[in-house]
């Protein structure tokens, strides 16, 4: 039926010249053809001939304009994108800040503008958002005027609304013991006073010790003030440190390790790992890739990651690599937080009373901040 399909679509084409093909999702119809014996779907693949035969007969004096859409190119069959056929590969990234002042501008004209709202200053709290994300997000912020039944959105109502797309809804039904609300307090300002300390590291926007989402019982928001397409191996360390800062701050106050870090230590070994064996940044590995950027969806023989063929003392060698660079990271940040423990405990005394601390006010109180 498939193969009948598409040569039913290009027949209707041809009678409608001038015509555009669109087809979304080009990947349902064009992933790569398997080997035989390894579970290849002949019905999918018979389709895949077809327009692959329709796109070799393909006259360009035609009128017909063909275009296919894709979030998984990496998947698509090889025959599809040589010359003559889908040759031309536009990437529609996320939009730039230019590019989110332009898409914010749109949606609000839809709704009813406060004094206060500057799109470029929401362009800059929103870096990496997609242009859905930013349409949702302007959604959010008339849905919370509405609900204090404001005549018109305000800058307030859009930082809230970011709050809850980043962080989550709150829980503010959800109660925590003194001793949990204490240990969460000192684990948020651990990581704020991390990323204040090292320089590069992105500003810290707010904390709060509020539960949020599904399991934060508070969370550090961070928002970079521009778009960034490098970091260098100092950048990523200082990313780690500030990851780790949670951690570091319960292990000084309370000389114990609690299960709050969880989330943090797994994205602080995933860019560990990374440097180490993606970006070929450490020096005892050396400039050596042991992990393709592409997904494997078939299982390969052997050792690797991700289907790179490597060695048992390889692999013992990158093991020992992450390690030492979480140790060593762990070991500064708690360095960094040692020496300013009157800070960390006035910062966490003041948000146990307030509940949340904005960036003028943590600036305020760590003036005197030893880097």
């Amino acid at each position: 039926m498939g193969a009948a399909r598409v040569r039913d679509l290009f027949e209707q084409a041809r009678k409608s010249a001038p015509a555009i093909i669109f087809i979304d999702e080009l990947d349902a119809l064009g992933r790569a053809r398997t080997a035989a014996g390894l579970g290849g779907n002949d019905e999918r693949e018979q389709t895949l001939n077809q327009l692959l035969v329709e796109l070799d007969g393909f006259d360009p004096s035609s009128g017909l304009v063909l275009l296919a859409a894709t979030n998984r190119p990496e998947i698509l069959d090889p025959a599809l994108l040589r010359a003559g056929r889908f040759d031309r590969q536009v990437l529609v990234d996320r939009p730039d800040k230019l590019g989110r002042i332009a898409i914010l501008q749109v949606h609000m004209k839809k709704i009813q503008m406060g004094a206060d709202v500057n799109p470029s200053q929401v362009a800059d709290l929103t870096t990496g958002f997609s242009g859905a994300d930013l349409a949702n997000l302007v959604n959010e912020a008339a849905l919370l005027a509405t609900r204090r039944q404001a005549a018109e959105v305000c800058m307030e109502d859009f930082t809230q609304a970011i709050e809850r797309i980043v962080a989550g809804l709150e829980k503010k039904n959800r109660l925590l013991n003194p001793r949990e609300r204490e240990i969460v307090a000192y684990h948020e300002v651990g990581h704020a006073l991390a990323a204040l300390a090292l320089p590069g590291s992105d500003p810290v926007y707010k904390i709060s010790i509020i539960p949020r989402g599904i399991g934060a019982l508070g969370y550090t928001l961070q928002r970079p003030t521009e778009d960034r397409f490098l970091m260098t191996k100092e950048e990523l360390e200082h990313k780690i440190a500030v990851l780790l800062g949670g951690r570091a701050a319960e292990k000084l106050i309370f000389n114990h390790l609690s299960t709050g870090a969880a989330d943090d230590i797994a994205r602080a070994t995933d860019i560990a790992r990374n440097m180490v064996t993606r970006y070929g940044m450490d020096p005892d590995i050396g400039f050596v890739v042991y992990e393709e950027n592409q997904p494997t969806f078939i299982p390969q023989q052997g050792h690797g990651i991700n289907g790179c063929q490597i060695s048992d003392s390889t692999a013992q060698q990158i093991d020992i690599s992450v390690r030492k660079i979480i140790d060593d990271t762990f070991a500064r940040t708690y360095r960094i937080l040692e020496s300013n423990r009157p800070i960390l405990e006035r910062c966490a005394k003041t948000l146990l009373e307030k509940e949340t601390l904005l960036e003028k006010e943590l600036v305020e109180m760590t003036g005197d901040l030893q880097r």
